[in-house]
């Protein structure tokens, strides 16, 4: 009895951790397969890189088998913390394998820190590029590039969530570390699986009639495919150097924003106008009717700037050039139609900023998210109201509900370490040597997974320091993860049984 107990401890680590590995294992082969997409795309145009996929996709997937082999007998219901682990170390694990294709291929010639870069910007639908010259690389790598935006953009674990119950494998936990907004416990449907069923029916179909619209506007079919991927993922990578720019057509632009509307409102609201069809509803929800109401403003002042500069002289031109960008930066995409860096005024700046809001919540865009805001105003107002009237009670309501006090404490704390990962970040760029417009920019764009940012960044990001783009890399990840995510873990309390 004495002998076996100092046994005991070790087993039960080994134990507690082998079914995040089971997980990381699985998800690690799932994903490998989508390796192979972009060696059929090769055939088709024959212009190369097969091999750098296929040996990508044997690296990825006898990884994940020799992960999962072991423990695959293994059954445990996952708890919270493994959740949060599973969805932070498969980020960065599957970002590390998404680079390997672009690392391997003769064009383009990445190192591994720009080939990182790319893809961990592809996955996080963030849309920054250390790519110059995309008009004429190879259809693959280009493909590749917009599929790890689509597959970012809903979240491969939520697709995954779909599919491992039939594994063995609870998925609620990770659904919660996955989902983008402050309140993560609604589910659409009464089974998680069901409700990322749902979310994917809905994302697929999306992309399908974007497509279709970008098609019957005027592009290629490779580039309609592209765009609708990179549009309703909020991404913003583009095939060409010229962005969205490069078709020069009001059509292409208005297909755009209507995808990128869709993509930035919360997938669950989409799933309950589907259910209830009554488009309405829309307007009815608080947090969508807010962020239509800040787009519309922002468009106005925008297309007024523009007019009254002299930058458009014809007023549905300057309207629908302000909308795009307004839309574009707003739900932090970052595709563009022309340079907005050099709008006049304070526009640049001013659209940069938006990105900080974001679109709604549950929805493919990054930023704070329009709930978030919502709250953050409200909080301010209840505390205003509280010096006037220090002993009242105010509750904070919000769609015609009570908000309880845990909830908008949390919004606050997020916005509080929001900030302060920001300014480290930015003082870490200055320290690269990078000046104050370009490195504020530069985190703004990836913290918020905009893309194109102001000063030395504003086309691409090649040209920055090493440090930088690692450092950018983490913001990415950071904004992706919506901070706490990927916080929780390196705290002390996290780790402790």
């Amino acid at each position: 009895m004495a002998l076996s107990l100092p046994r005991l401890p070790a087993l039960e680590i080994n134990y507690y951790y082998a079914v995040v590995q089971r997980v990381l294992g699985l998800l690690l082969m799932i994903f490998s397969f989508s390796m192979l997409v972009p060696v059929g795309v090769a055939q088709i145009y024959g212009d190369g890189e097969t091999e750098a996929f296929l040996i990508g996709f044997a690296i990825t997937l006898i990884t994940g088998l020799v992960a999962w082999f072991p423990v695959r007998h293994v059954q445990r219901e996952l708890k919270i913390r493994d959740g949060f682990l599973v969805v932070v170390l498969f980020w960065m694990v599957l970002s590390l394998f998404g680079a390997i294709p672009l690392w391997l291929a003769v064009r383009p010639d990445m190192s591994f820190t720009d080939a990182t870069f790319e893809s961990v910007s592809g996955l996080t639908t963030t849309g920054a590029t250390v790519l110059i010259g995309l008009d004429t690389l190879p259809h693959a790598i280009l493909f590749w590039r917009q599929l790890l935006h689509w597959m970012g953009g809903m979240g491969i674990i939520v697709l995954a969530v779909a599919v491992l119950p039939m594994l063995g494998v609870g998925g609620m936990q990770l659904y919660r570390a996955e989902t983008p907004g402050p309140i993560k416990d609604s589910k659409l449907t009464p089974r998680i699986s069901e409700t990322a069923k749902a979310l994917w029916t809905l994302y697929v179909s999306f992309t399908a009639v974007s497509a279709l619209l970008f098609w019957l506007a005027g592009t290629t079919p490779f580039d309609a495919i592209s765009d609708a991927f990179s549009a309703i993922a909020t991404g913003g990578f583009s095939n060409h150097d010229l962005s969205l720019g490069y078709h020069n057509s009001a059509l292409v632009e208005l297909v755009a924003i209507f995808t990128m509307l869709i993509g930035s409102i919360s997938f669950g609201m989409h799933f309950s106008i589907w259910r209830s069809a009554n488009p309405l509803n829309y307007w009815r929800d608080a947090e969508t009717r807010t962020f239509l109401i800040m787009i519309m403003l922002a468009t106005l002042v925008t297309t007024v700037v523009l007019m009254a500069s002299g930058t458009f002289v014809d007023l549905p031109d300057a309207f629908i050039k302000a909308l795009f960008q307004v839309l574009s930066i707003g739900t932090t995409t970052g595709f563009t139609t022309t340079d907005y860096s050099v709008w006049p005024s304070f526009l640049p700046m001013f659209l940069l900023l938006g990105s900080f809001i974001g679109g709604c919540a549950g929805s493919t865009t990054g930023g704070m998210k329009v709930v978030r805001f919502i709250l953050l105003s409200k909080q301010g107002t209840r505390e205003i109201s509280r010096l006037v009237h220090p002993n009242a009670a105010i509750p904070i309501k919000m769609g015609g509900k009570v908000i309880p006090d845990r909830v908008v404490h949390a919004v606050w704390g997020f916005f509080s370490v929001y900030v302060t990962v920001f300014v480290i970040m930015f003082l870490i760029l200055l320290s690269t040597g990078l000046n104050e417009l370009t490195s504020f920019s530069a985190v703004a764009a990836t913290i918020n997974n905009v893309g194109p940012g102001l000063g030395e960044v504003s086309s691409n990001m090649a040209s920055i320091p090493t440090l930088a783009k690692w450092t950018l890399c983490m913001a990415m990840l950071l904004g992706r993860l919506e901070v706490f995510t990927l916080l929780v873990i390196l705290t002390p309390a996290f780790w402790r049984r």
